[in-house]
């Protein structure tokens, strides 16, 4: 297959490429950082230094990839909002990096997408709870689900299957960066083997690890006020 992974050079972007490439298929992985790029292409990974901020320069880029058997939209960032002030500046670089960045390259692969092709988004289980400090980051993966499902729907006269992919707590880069407890935390080598398998089998959402998923599918079924309780606890016992 030919696939293309955008958010390749580190975390489960990373892992994934590695893992399609051992397996035999042909990978694009799209990233900044050079240095890291590099080290990619040495493992086998074509790879794409293109800023995804910049809509000209991801049409540019992408329009010149031959048609893709799998694309899977990865790139992504976390900041976290100080409940005592909200800060507009941190809540736009998020929606930024999640979502703005997810359109461009929607935007310059859309007439790519082939029938019997397949589109991922990745998501996050974040957005099941409402969580303190993360109106930001949760709520530009809440609107990763809405838009995957509605380009699902979208796609459906031609062919084209969108997934929605929802992780739990991956240890990456950007876990490494929060202070706060990480239950059932899983490895990108775990977190890509979820990936793969549930894109193999065709399905639709793919969250994982499964027992966290159940846990907090459960919780999302509690009335608001409750789940405002329950996460206002959560963050007193961590201190925030």
């Amino acid at each position: 297959m030919n696939i293309l992974i955008t958010g390749a050079s580190s975390g489960i972007g990373k892992q994934l490429a590695l893992d399609y490439v051992a397996a035999g298929h042909q990978v694009w992985g799209q990233g900044r950082d050079a240095t890291r790029l590099q080290q990619l292409s040495t493992q086998g990974v074509t790879p794409l230094q293109i800023e995804l901020a910049d809509l000209s320069q991801v049409r540019n880029s992408f329009n010149s990839l031959p048609e893709m058997d799998l694309i899977v939209l990865c790139a992504g960032n976390c900041e976290y909002l100080d409940p005592k002030q909200f800060d507009a500046e941190l809540f736009s670089r998020v929606w930024q990096s999640n979502l703005q960045t997810m359109a461009n390259c929607l935007d310059a692969l859309w007439d790519q997408l082939k029938p019997g092709s397949q589109l991922a988004l990745v998501g996050s289980l974040a957005h099941l709870l409402p969580f303190s400090q993360a109106g930001a980051y949760g709520s530009s993966k809440a609107a990763v689900h809405y838009l995957a499902q509605a380009i699902g729907t979208d796609l459906g006269d031609k062919q084209v299957t969108v997934h929605c992919i929802q992780p739990g707590f991956v240890q990456t880069p950007l876990t490494d960066k929060n202070t706060f407890d990480m239950p059932s935390m899983i490895s990108p080598q775990q977190a890509s083997r979820y990936i793969i398998s549930g894109l193999a089998k065709g399905k639709i959402v793919i969250n994982f690890p499964t027992m966290f998923s159940g846990f907090l599918h459960v919780l999302n079924c509690l009335p608001k006020t409750w789940q405002q309780a329950l996460c206002r606890r959560l963050a007193h016992k961590e201190g925030a």
